[in-house]
C-alpha cells in the first residue's frame, strides 16, 4: 500500500441513503476527481461502473462529490467487486456496516 492511501483522508456521507447518483446514462467526471484525459463512464457497462465508483471513492473531496455521482443501490450491489485501498475500504465498513464481508455473506 502507497504512503498516500494510508495517509489520505477519504470523504464519507453522513447515510448511504444520501448517495443518490446517477444509474444510467454516460458521465464525466470532474478534473478533481479523475485529472486523467477525459473519459465518459457508461454506467450500463459494469467495467466502467466500477472503475468510475472506485475514482469517485478514492479521490472525493466531500460528501457532495458522493453525492452527486454514487447510487446506494449500486454501490451496495458492486462494493465487493470494487478495487479499493484497504484504508478507504476499511473506513467505509466501519461506518457502514451493510458493506461489511459479513453482511455481504448474510
Amino acid at each position: 500500500m502507497s504512503r498516500y492511501a494510508a495517509a489520505r483522508i477519504y470523504a464519507l456521507p453522513e447515510s448511504l441513503d444520501e448517495l443518490v447518483g446517477p444509474t444510467s446514462g454516460t458521465m464525466i467526471l470532474p478534473r478533481h476527481i479523475d485529472w486523467g484525459p477525459p473519459y465518459e463512464y457508461d454506467l450500463t457497462d459494469e467495467a466502467d461502473l466500477l472503475l468510475m465508483y472506485e475514482r469517485v471513492i478514492r479521490e472525493a473531496q466531500s460528501p457532495a462529490d458522493l453525492r452527486a455521482h454514487l447510487n446506494a443501490d449500486l454501490l451496495c450491489r458492486h462494493w465487493t467487486d470494487l478495487f479499493l485501498p484497504a484504508p478507504a475500504r476499511a473506513a467505509w465498513q466501519a461506518r457502514f456496516h451493510e458493506l461489511s464481508p459479513a453482511a455481504a455473506a448474510a
